[in-house]
């Protein structure tokens, strides 16, 4: 009873149009009206205790830290040097578009602001280049979901704070994923390429590649700070983000010099906007988790899921195809802090590895963000390259076709994560 309560209350906010933080509240006003434990005191410190978090605080710096690379110059130099070294194959403006979203999943650790990017710089050459429209929308959308998966990641960090998992494994454990995410892209491109005739460009000469491999090497060299000082115990991921704002802001100011005092305040005033909402919904989220952990909805669930927890992986099939359907309807943050309280201590009881399921969550939410009626990034991909939806959602199907497939394939082998999770990490 107290379940359906929660869940009825919650989407009906939902479905009624109010904003996701509002109805996590509403919902939890109704627990507490149900348990007999309102207090508008409890619900204020609740709401405030839920973002007094050490880890939280790498939020608004890596805010920072993408929206500079993005204003500073960086991710246009990522994209010439993919250019410079895959630029002159059949289709390798695809090649380029996957490559440079897996450097800049490196450096942002957001989807959307990533999409953007890479619609903004590479779409217009495609078109130019008489690419097919559908397939070039499809595949910068989703090349721009691979950003949450590889460190550093906001919705990582998200899960970390709500699963209590360990962020720093999570940012090591999702470096393999993201990969076979790109190679998995970069098959398909081929596939759906095999046949096309298509506009090449010719190959950059040397000079020109060590070029742009000269300019891009700052670039390059940030990802490589963060997994190497998390992996060696030289800061946590909360420092390693207040490391990434100050490495862009001086590479953008000093080296090259396209960081304004101007630029700068738009930076920082499109960041604090960001992390204003994000934390609010968390600390809503985090009301919701104390009310949820009080009302033993978790032993609940528990009970409904009892005959799984015996068979982890028809356990974990189950769970993904619920947060597949969820993603589709609803954006990747909300649904990591709704759902993972709820489902943590089951996937606790059967034995599974809280980091293997905080990679396989975040990975099936990223696949939401391109499907349709939400679609946030595809939404994001369309606005920016002035496509209609109806269109790009034709292009998309087979790169959401061929992730599910990956996902499929970490759920028969959950290995191919924990594996070389064991070996980053140890």
């Amino acid at each position: 009873m107290t379940l359906v309560l929660f869940l009825s209350v919650l989407i009906g906010a939902i479905l009624l149009g109010v904003p996701v933080a509002f109805a996590l509240l509403l919902s939890s006003v109704g627990l507490m009206l149900h348990m007999h434990l309102f207090s508008v005191d409890i619900l204020a410190q609740s709401l405030v205790n839920g973002v007094d978090s050490f880890p939280l605080l790498a939020i608004p710096f890596f805010m920072v830290a993408g929206e500079t690379m993005s204003t500073g110059g960086l991710s246009r130099r990522i994209v010439r040097l993919a250019m410079a070294y895959v630029g002159h194959r059949k289709g390798g403006l695809g090649y380029v578009a996957i490559l440079t979203s897996i450097v800049l999943a490196g450096l942002s650790g957001s989807a959307v602001a990533d999409a953007a990017a890479l619609v903004s710089i590479i779409y217009p050459m495609m078109r130019e280049a008489n690419y097919p429209q559908k397939r070039s929308v499809g595949l910068l959308a989703a090349g721009g979901i691979i950003a949450p998966v590889i460190p550093p990641s906001l919705p990582l960090i998200i899960m970390g704070v709500a699963g209590n998992i360990s962020i720093a494994k999570l940012f090591l454990g999702g470096i393999v994923p993201g990969l076979i995410m790109g190679t998995a892209l970069i098959g398909t491109w081929a596939f759906l390429l095999r046949n096309e005739k298509l506009e090449t460009h010719e190959k950059a000469p040397k000079e020109e590649r060590r070029t742009a491999l000269k300019d891009g090497i700052w670039a390059l060299i940030l990802p490589l700070i963060i997994v190497g000082g998390i992996r060696f115990g030289i800061f946590t991921p909360t420092e390693a983000a207040v490391v990434a704002a100050v490495y862009a802001i001086l590479v953008s100011a000093l080296v090259y010099r396209e960081l304004t005092l101007a630029k700068f305040y738009r930076v920082l005033l499109s960041s604090g906007r960001a992390t204003a909402m994000v934390m609010f919904l968390v600390g809503a989220a985090m009301v919701a988790s104390w009310l949820i952990t009080v009302a033993q909805l978790p032993q609940q669930l528990a009970v409904m899921l009892g005959p799984l927890v015996d068979s982890p992986r028809l356990l974990m099939a189950a769970i993904m195809v619920l947060v597949l359907l969820v993603g589709m309807v609803m954006d990747l943050s909300p649904t990591i802090l709704i759902l993972v309280p709820l489902l943590m201590p089951v996937v606790k009881e059967a034995g599974i590895d809280p980091v293997y399921f905080g990679l396989m969550f975040v990975i099936n939410t990223c696949i939401g963000l391109i499907t349709p009626p939400v679609g946030t990034v595809l939404n994001v991909v369309c606005g920016v390259g002035k496509t209609r939806v109806q269109d790009a959602v034709g292009g998309v199907l087979p790169f959401i076709a061929v992730y599910v497939a990956v996902l499929i394939l970490f759920i028969l082998v959950p290995q191919l994560i924990t594996v070389p999770l064991g070996w980053i990490a140890g």
